[in-house]
C-alpha cells in the first residue's frame, strides 16, 4: 500500500508538472533573422524575402460580431496597439452597420480585451471620411493626445463598405488614450497627388520623434496598376501639414503597407513590421507580415528583410496574414496582426471581411543577420 501511494504520489506530481507545463508560454521560436530555403515566390515576379525572422503564433485575441452597437458584426480588423500607464489600447476596424470606423478596446495582458465601441462617427456628406474613419494612429506629445486616421468618402456597395481609393490621411485630437476624440477637419497632413508614388494612397502609419522632427511612416500606393510601399513624411507641428520625401523607403515593388516599428536598444536597429500583399491564382491578399531592418530611420535598404508570419507559422488563419501592429511587453515583443479562418482562401469581397485579431511574439532582444 506505501508503494503504491508513492506511486499515486507520483503520478500526481507528474500530472500537475505536465498540465503547468502545457499552460505555461513557450518561447518564441527565434528571434535571429536566419537565410530560409523555403522562399514564396510570386507568379509576377514580385519580390520575396530571403531570410525568416519566425514568431509564435497565439491564436485570435479578439473576434468579430459582439462589439457594442454591431459596431464590428462584419469584421475585426487593421490594428493599431499601444501601452499608457499599465494598460493597453488597441484601434481596430470595426466593420459595422453604415461603414468601416475606427474602434477602441483595452486590455491590462494583452490577451483579454474589453470592446468600447467607435471612436469616430463617419463625416457628413462630401468630406472626406464621409465613408470611413477608420485605423487611428496615436501618438502622444507632452500632454496631448493626437490621431491620424484613414478617411475616405468611397466604399464598396452595402453591406460591407470596403474603404476604396483615395485613402486620405485625417487628424483628430483627444484628452486621453480613449478620447473623446475631436476631428480637426482644418488640419490636411498630407494628401494623394497625381502622378506621384502615392496617388491613390496616402494613408497614416507610425510616428516617432527623430532629429528634432517627426516623422510619420505612411503608406503610399498607385492604382492600375496597385503598387504598394512605405514613406516617410516629416513635420515639426503635429497640428500642421507635412512634406513628402520624393521617394519611398523601399520600391513600390515590394507590394508592403502599413508600419509599426520597434526599436532595439541593444544593437540600436530600428525594426519595420509590415504587412505583404502577395498573389495566388490572380487574387492579391495580405500573405505575409515582413519586417525590414536599419540603422539610420533615413535609409532601408529592401534585401534587409524577413518573414515574420505567414501560414506556415501561423496556427489559425491559413491563407490571410494582415496588417501588423507591435507593442514591447516584458521581454517579449507582442506582434497583433488580423486574420481570416477560413479552409480556403476567400476570394473577391470575401478576402477583406469575417476577420478577428490575433497575437504573436517574438523574444527579445531582435538580432539581425552581420552586415556584408
Amino acid at each position: 500500500m506505501k508503494n503504491n501511494a508513492i506511486r499515486s504520489s507520483r503520478t500526481v506530481i507528474i500530472g500537475v508538472i505536465a498540465t503547468t507545463l502545457a499552460f505555461a508560454p513557450l518561447p518564441a521560436l527565434a528571434a535571429s533573422v536566419k537565410p530560409t530555403a523555403d522562399i514564396t515566390t510570386y507568379p509576377d515576379g514580385r519580390p520575396s524575402a530571403r531570410f525568416r525572422l519566425d514568431a509564435r503564433d497565439h491564436g485570435p485575441v479578439l473576434r468579430h460580431g459582439d462589439g457594442p452597437g454591431q459596431c464590428d458584426y462584419l469584421g475585426a480588423r487593421d490594428i493599431w496597439v499601444w501601452k499608457h500607464g499599465g494598460s493597453y489600447s488597441m484601434h481596430y476596424d470595426g466593420a459595422g452597420t453604415n461603414g468601416w470606423l475606427a474602434c477602441l478596446a483595452t486590455s491590462k495582458d494583452l490577451i483579454h480585451w474589453t470592446k468600447k465601441g467607435p471612436v469616430l462617427p463617419l463625416g457628413s456628406a462630401g468630406a472626406d471620411d464621409s465613408a470611413s474613419a477608420s485605423y487611428g494612429v496615436t501618438f502622444l506629445a507632452g500632454t496631448n493626445w493626437h490621431m491620424f486616421y484613414l478617411g475616405t468618402p468611397h466604399t464598396t456597395p452595402a453591406p460591407n463598405y470596403i474603404p476604396a481609393f483615395p485613402y486620405q490621411t485625417l487628424k483628430a485630437r483627444g484628452d486621453s488614450p480613449a478620447g473623446p476624440w475631436v476631428k480637426q477637419p482644418d488640419v490636411i497632413p498630407f494628401r494623394p497627388r497625381p502622378g506621384t508614388y502615392y496617388s491613390a494612397t496616402a494613408s497614416p502609419g507610425h510616428i516617432v520623434r527623430h532629429g528634432g522632427e517627426y516623422l510619420m511612416f505612411f503608406s503610399a500606393s498607385t492604382s492600375e496598376p496597385t503598387l504598394r510601399t512605405l514613406s516617410i513624411a516629416r513635420t515639426s507641428n503635429l497640428n500642421g501639414s507635412w512634406r513628402i520625401d520624393p521617394e519611398p523607403i523601399v520600391p513600390a515593388t515590394e507590394q508592403v503597407e502599413n508600419a509599426s516599428l520597434y526599436y532595439e536598444p541593444k544593437n540600436r536597429t530600428w525594426w519595420l513590421f509590415t504587412n505583404h500583399v502577395g498573389l495566388r491564382d490572380g487574387l492579391e491578399y495580405t500573405d505575409a507580415i515582413w519586417v525590414y531592418w536599419t540603422s539610420d530611420l533615413n535609409h532601408w535598404k529592401p534585401e534587409h528583410k524577413a518573414v515574420v508570419l505567414d501560414s506556415r507559422n501561423c496556427v489559425w488563419s491559413r491563407h490571410i496574414i494582415g496588417l501588423p501592429s507591435v507593442v514591447k511587453a516584458g521581454k517579449r515583443l507582442a506582434i497583433f496582426y488580423d486574420g481570416n479562418a477560413s479552409e480556403r482562401i476567400p476570394t473577391g469581397v470575401k478576402s477583406h471581411m469575417n476577420r478577428d485579431v490575433g497575437l504573436a511574439w517574438l523574444d527579445l532582444p531582435l538580432v539581425a543577420p552581420p552586415s556584408k
